[in-house]
């Protein structure tokens, strides 16, 4: 989900990929205007994904406050909206049939919304997608893909009515028995209102908020924002492109993280309940605007939509600006995209491999998955670099750490890096992408060091390092060859790491 753009040419060069992923709580970056600082808190685990939190406030104590806030917030929003609580008010609406139930202002106001995208979109936008989601995850369970004739059935069970609202009498009556789930905009409509609740209740003066991948940007900050390139598979690969945002929303919406893998051929998880179809034409569509619900909507509905329907619905919304790549790569902005772009991302290497040197065309690939635990919960210091067989630093991949006091306690690291680590030099951009999974990351090593040249085949080690508050200390090392010939590599377990391997193979 990941790159950044340092101050100077040297940090840029020595300090890159661990500037890019310094987002635990919690870091204050000092800012000359008032005195004061923006805080950053990072948990795993809050409505199904990451959550990261930029505080702009002149006080620890006042950011300790906003983050209390806003994961009270949250979690009383998904306690109404959740399809995963059992216990939930619309968990608990769903299993009532034919009756009108009182119902919160939140969950009258979400169906509502959902009423409204749905005649925006034609149906593209509607909850029971799940119907139709159900007959893909069987496919992929049997792996016998779907009949026409069942898809159709499903396509026609989605598009009923499944609510009549009263708003007079505050009740809403469930009219049918088809599975659904509150997705698409309902992440963004819960940052929305978290976001805001924290503005309303403290003297902070600016707040970003970023639940997997969607961000809402309000108050006295601007905030640099990388777009995840869908292509990319790894958290510090080269951004698709680069926005600067105040006071807007941003979310981005893809195939590329999750979906149906049925007899070697992949399908999005991003269903087109019309048709029963996964949407297969676009890889990713990022929108920003200035209302939130807009924007989720949008990110999502544009998957679906061709290019010209698209285009026209997004007419309707002026402040709204927009990049979707199809799937051929092809990228297709709304005519004010610049307006919030700062720069566009060109790292192709043209480098020509030497004898007995890293080839380009190769890469390494750290994929891991961090032990999850039950509710929300703060994620552990973590640092990835590698050595040549001397123990000597080659490359600073990772660092993740909350105050550089703490910095000891990743032991290993800071024995051998901490001399040329730079806490005040670095810059943090957020990362809107499509919604993955907690504690999973994949980080990838270009074959070079930290001088931005590619280093000599041979042997060299790899290391993870992680460290737990109230946890365990867990380092793993590990030789690998590079010779320029694929290569994989699975890692012991441990209670912070539920797994971990490295990859050497073409990009």
């Amino acid at each position: 989900m990941n790159t950044n753009i340092l101050k100077s040419k040297a940090s840029f060069i020595v300090f890159l990929f661990s500037a890019i992923l310094l987002t635990s709580w919690n870091l204050p970056i000092k800012n000359k205007e008032k005195n004061s600082s923006v805080f950053i808190s990072h948990f795993e685990n809050i409505l199904g994904t990451s959550f990261e939190m930029k505080i702009k406030t002149t006080s620890n104590k006042q950011a300790l406050i906003a983050e209390k806030i806003a994961l009270n917030e949250i979690n009383r929003l998904s306690k109404i909206l959740s399809a995963y609580d059992t216990q939930s008010e619309f968990s608990i609406w769903m299993r009532t049939q034919n009756i009108p139930v009182k119902a919160s202002k939140e969950l009258i106001e979400v169906l509502s919304l959902f009423d409204t995208w749905k005649q925006y979109t034609n149906g593209t936008i509607n909850p029971a997608f799940e119907v139709v989601s159900q007959v893909w995850e069987n496919a992929e369970n049997t792996q016998i893909s779907p009949s026409k004739n069942e898809l159709q059935m499903a396509a026609n069970k989605a598009n009923q009515t499944h609510w009549k609202i009263d708003y007079k009498n505050g009740t809403i009556t469930h009219l049918t028995n088809a599975p659904l789930k509150l997705n698409t905009f309902v992440k963004s409509y819960i940052i929305d209102r978290a976001t805001k609740k924290v503005m309303a209740n403290t003297d902070v003066e600016g707040v970003v908020m970023n639940i997997g991948g969607d961000i809402f940007v309000v108050g006295n900050q601007n905030e640099t924002i990388e777009i995840a390139n869908p292509k990319a598979s790894a958290i510090n690969d080269a951004a698709l492109d680069v926005v600067k945002i105040q006071n807007k929303f941003i979310a981005t919406s893809g195939n590329y993280k999750r979906g149906h893998l049925i007899k070697n051929e992949w399908y999005s998880h991003i269903i087109n309940p019309t048709t029963g179809m996964p949407a297969d034409n676009i890889i990713s569509a990022t929108v920003i605007a200035n209302n939130a619900i807009d924007a989720g909507a949008l990110a999502t509905a544009f998957n679906i939509m061709t290019i010209e329907e698209s285009t026209q619905l997004a007419n309707q919304f002026p402040d709204v600006a927009y990049l979707i790549i199809n799937k051929d790569g092809k990228r297709i902005e709304s005519d004010n995209w610049k307006s919030v772009e700062i720069t566009k991302q060109n790292n192709t290497d043209i480098t020509i491999a030497k004898d007995g040197q890293w080839n380009p065309a190769y890469e390494l690939t750290i994929n891991l998955e961090l032990a999850q635990f039950n509710g929300p919960y703060r994620r552990p210091f973590v640092a990835i670099w590698i050595e040549n067989q001397d123990k000597t630093p080659v490359r600073n991949l990772l660092v993740w750490y909350n105050k550089p006091k703490w910095l000891r306690d990743l032991k290993a690291w800071y024995r051998a890096n901490y001399v040329t680590f730079n806490v005040e030099s670095q810059t943090i951009n957020s990362i809107s992408s499509a919604t993955r999974p907690p504690g999973n990351y994949a980080i990838k090593w270009d074959g070079k060091n930290d001088k931005g040249e590619y280093v000599k085949e041979g042997t060299y080690i790899v290391n993870i390092e992680v460290v737990r508050e109230h946890g365990t200390y867990q380092l793993i090392t590990q030789d690998i060859k590079i010779n320029n010939k694929a290569n994989k590599i699975e890692l012991a377990k441990n209670p912070e790491v539920a797994s971990a391997s490295l990859e050497i193979k073409k990009k």
